[in-house]
Formats: C-alpha cells, sequence, structure tokens
C-alpha cells in the first residue's frame, strides 16, 4: 500500500514539492500562520510562549504545489535543557528546509531574539523570506517599514511580506509565492493530508493547549501530555488514556481544581475537539501525575520528538 502511495504521488506533470521552514521568536505567530496555510488545525495555539515543542510539519496545497510546512519552536536564548533541546530542533528544521521563513511579530517589534536569529541566518547560500506579522497592531506604519529597513539591512531577504495570520490578511499572497517557488517535483504526501503528526500525539498536543488555555497564569511551563492509551472500540469511538505530568504536587491540585472541577473542563473541550479531528466519538481519560524533575528524563524528550541535550 505504501508502494502504491509512493507511487500515486511521483506521477503527475508539473507537480512541485518544497520544505518550508517557519522559524521566529516564541510567540511571533508561526503556528498561527501554518494553520493559516494549511486551511485547517494542525498545530497548537496559545498565548502561553514557547508552546510549540518539536517540529510539526503542516501540508498545504496550491494547484499542483505541495508546501511541507515546518512549525517549529520559538527560537530564544536557551537557559534550560528543555529550551536548548527546543532551539536545537528548530534550527535542525531551518537547516534541512528548501526555504526559510522568517516570522517577526511587528507589533512587538525588533528585540534581542530577533536580531540573534536573523544575525545567525546571515552567511546561508538560500536567501530566507521575511515575513512582518500581526501588521494590523501596528498604526504607525513609518515604524513597520522601519524595521524592516533595519532586518534588511542585517540581512538581504528574498522577499518581505506583510501579514495577519490570525485574520488571514496577506496569508493568500504568501503562499501563492510559495507555491511559484518551490523545486519541481514529486509530492512527498498524498494531497488530502493535513499533516505528518502521529494522532496519538496530535491528541496530546490537543489536551496540552486546553491546559494552557485554562491554567495560562498559575501552571508553570514545565508540564506534559502523553497519550497512553488509544483504543478503536467496536461501535467506531475511540477510547483515550492520557496522562498529564507535573513536577510538584502543588501542580498537581491546580490541574485537578476544587472538587476536580478544572480537570473535567480540560477534558470536555478536549474530548470535543479531538471528535472533530477523529470523526467519531471520543471517551477521554485524563490523568495527572507527579514526576518531579521529569524536564531531567531522556525517556520524557524522546517521547516529545526532541534530543535529549546532554549538557
Amino acid at each position: 500500500m505504501a508502494d502504491a502511495k509512493k507511487g500515486e504521488q511521483g506521477e503527475g506533470k508539473g507537480r512541485r514539492c518544497g520544505v518550508i521552514a517557519i522559524i521566529g521568536a516564541p510567540n511571533a505567530g508561526k503556528s498561527t500562520l501554518v494553520n493559516g496555510l494549511v486551511g485547517a488545525k494542525v498545530t497548537i495555539i496559545s498565548r502561553k510562549v514557547q508552546t510549540t515543542r518539536v517540529q510539526i510539519r503542516g501540508i498545504a496545497m496550491q494547484g499542483t504545489s505541495q508546501l511541507v510546512l515546518i512549525d517549529t519552536p520559538g527560537i530564544f536564548a536557551p537557559k534550560r535543557r528543555l529550551d536548548k533541546a527546543m532551539v536545537a530542533s528548530a534550527w535542525s528544521g531551518a537547516s534541512d528546509a528548501d526555504q526559510v521563513l522568517v516570522l517577526v511579530d511587528a507589533a512587538k517589534g525588533i528585540d534581542d531574539d530577533v536580531e540573534q536569529l536573523v544575525k545567525k541566518l546571515s552567511g546561508q547560500a538560500k536567501k530566507p523570506i521575511l515575513v512582518m506579522n500581526k501588521v494590523d497592531r501596528v498604526e504607525d506604519k513609518g515604524r513597520l517599514f522601519s524595521m524592516v529597513e533595519q532586518l534588511t539591512a542585517m540581512l538581504p531577504f528574498e522577499r518581505v511580506f506583510m501579514i495577519a495570520a490570525l485574520t488571514g490578511d496577506g496569508v493568500a499572497e504568501l503562499k501563492k509565492y510559495l507555491a511559484e517557488r518551490v523545486p519541481e517535483g514529486p509530492w512527498l504526501y498524498p494531497e488530502d493530508e493535513l499533516s505528518d503528526i502521529p494522532v496519538r500525539q496530535l491528541a496530546a498536543e490537543v489536551t496540552r493547549e486546553k491546559i494552557y488555555n485554562y491554567l495560562h497564569d498559575e501552571l508553570p511551563y514545565q508540564m506534559t501530555v502523553e497519550t497512553e492509551s488509544w483504543k478503536t472500540l467496536r461501535d467506531k469511538s475511540v477510547r483515550v488514556e492520557q496522562v498529564i505530568f507535573v513536577e510538584r504536587d502543588s501542580q498537581k491540585s491546580i490541574v485537578l481544581g476544587k472538587g476536580g472541577q478544572t480537570i473535567k473542563k480540560i477534558s470536555q473541550a478536549s474530548r470535543t475537539e479531538l471528535t472533530e479531528i477523529v470523526g467519531a466519538p471520543v471517551h477521554l481519560f485524563l490523568f495527572v501525575k507527579v514526576r518531579e524533575n521529569w524536564g531531567q528524563d531522556p525517556e520524557r524528550y524522546r517521547e516529545m520528538g526532541l534530543e535529549f541535550p546532554k549538557d
């Protein structure tokens, strides 16, 4: 079956396909842009910074072109072991791509993270594309063009786009341009596939997003979700068991909430979205476990698809 799919993808004249890495500082809007280009939700979105931890590939079609979009973790100055693993993952995605989009939060402006990112890209053979996001939040357009001048003076970009990923403004033009620029060649995925993320991992990401939505300020960054069991039942419904790992008992109490009310809300929101994704009823069971210093456990990194930093 796999060979048949591969052959089908390789057929057809005029096909194009390219891997495009989207890099930027935390909360620049990378996940929102990937979802906008794909036309469906394939990666989680949260106002909490550094939400994306691993490379997630979204697959977008434009005419006969297939765009394999890598939503990378935000690039920032790493301090903890998990930070280092995430930043390494982001740079790995950029080095392997046919095209790199540098996404900048125009509303926030140019900070140290953006400057360091742009400087590190200098000297590469292929020019990246600069994408200024959230331009609708910048009233002073003179300030916007001043930022572009500052960035292009640091690094010559192939092209500059002004977009608002959340509303979709400018996204179609960016997608059209990318589709015209990717190399000729066979598609890497079936045209009806939206992402390469395994459904078990996607389910864990959905639940993690809901936790951030309900506990944005209360819960520390060091929290993870793992799907331990996924079973399709006779009636075609799906039974899913997930574990939420926290580092202290006090964090466990926060996730559970008074009388278990918070965990019930998280479960209901996650179950509703998973039902839409799977297209069948989902029976979701969440468990909260304390695992001290899970951020130092290589097994947890493997579960997230990250390399465990040695230092």
